[in-house]
């Protein structure tokens, strides 16, 4: 079996080819307060005005600089295949309470109802215009919208469908980016090595709970520099989309440095059949 510790150790994570089932996490013999997701903890900068303030302060700057480019964006989506320009639809957010998530229309009209809710590379639905749009990460502009009404931030776990939602009572915002979203950059590509009949299973057991979890970690111990080195790395993997074609997508790096003092998280995974 894959050894995830060290690769936790190391900063860096591959994903075996197996589906596993990973065994709740323990520390001295009780669940870590980490792990406990119905009611995670956060740091002191998650939960701030100033992060807030920060959020606004880029919203307003991202919707004013680019509201034009958006606008033409929209004329593209909606002339290149039928169906609005905006897609919309309701995710977890806050304190689990819904909101109504916005973005570029990536995929044919009505795609939620005539397949599944992920998306794997290669996906019949993908519109053109979407194949170039979820490449450059652009179908997300909108919820630069969503951030300046307060249902989301600029870094936080991505806002779940209700059926992927596993931080129950979530204290902070879900963001545009974050550290899972960074990781699992790929995870089309991941998913299109799965067969389409095992592709829930898989996600389920293999990604989902490890997403879960990287996000957890990550807004715990958050600061104003953690964010801002998150939002570098972003731009980055969203303007240089192909520096890493030829890498194996299934080798995963975490977009913060490894924690030693947490190597029982690692012995947990370990632990895991």
């Amino acid at each position: 079996m894959h050894r995830p510790s060290s690769a936790l150790e190391s900063g860096s994570l591959s994903l075996p080819v197996l589906p596993v089932a990973a065994s709740p996490l323990v520390k001295d013999g009780a669940p870590d307060r980490e792990q406990r997701l119905e009611s995670p903890t956060a740091s002191e900068w998650s939960l701030s005005h100033f992060k807030r303030l920060l959020d606004l302060m880029v919203a307003v700057l991202v919707l004013v600089l680019l509201g034009i480019p958006m606008l033409a964006i929209a004329l593209c989506v909606r002339l290149s295949s039928r169906g609005p320009a905006l897609f919309a639809q309701n995710r977890i957010g806050r304190d689990g309470c819904l909101f109504r998530m916005y973005k570029f229309r990536s995929m044919a009209l009505d795609s939620e109802k005539n397949g599944p809710g992920l998306t794997r590379g290669g996906d019949s639905r993908i519109t053109r215009a979407g194949l170039w749009l979820r490449k450059l990460k652009i179908d997300e502009l909108p919820q630069f919208y969503n951030v300046l009404r307060g249902d989301m931030s600029l870094v936080g776990p991505r806002p779940k469908l209700p059926l992927y939602a596993d931080i129950i009572n979530m204290p902070y915002r879900p963001g545009i980016t974050g550290a899972a979203t960074l990781a699992f950059r790929r995870e089309e590509e991941i998913l299109s090595r799965v067969h389409p009949a095992q592709l829930e299973h898989f996600y389920n057991r293999q990604i989902r709970r490890l997403k879960t979890r990287l996000d957890v970690r990550y807004m715990c111990r958050a600061t104003f520099w953690s964010d801002i080195r998150l939002l570098g790395r972003t731009c980055r993997a969203c303007m240089e989309p192909e520096s890493n074609a030829n890498h194996d997508s299934s080798r995963l790096v975490l977009p913060f440095s490894p924690l030693r003092r947490e190597s029982s998280i690692g012995r947990a995974f370990d632990a895991a059949d």
